[in-house]
């Protein structure tokens, strides 16, 4: 995942922006952990999300698999 998409994930996940309903900050270890210089979420994160964005992440409890390049 992209540094962007990242960042994008973690602002709609943390409302950043909304006025009317804080999210509490993901948190190291329990909704994502570092492998590299990627970011790879929890399927514990990614079920609270609450939506597939369908990037192929590790833990994607909503089933996404993507296409491969045949």
């Amino acid at each position: 995942m992209c540094a962007r998409r990242i960042s994008g994930a973690i602002a709609a996940t943390t409302g950043m922006g909304d006025t009317d309903e804080k999210k509490a900050e993901p948190i190291e270890g329990e909704d994502f952990y570092r492998e590299g210089p990627y970011i790879v979420f929890t399927e514990k994160f990614l079920r609270k999300r609450g939506y597939c964005c369908e990037s192929g992440c590790r833990h994607c409890p909503y089933g996404f698999k993507p296409r491969r390049a045949e």
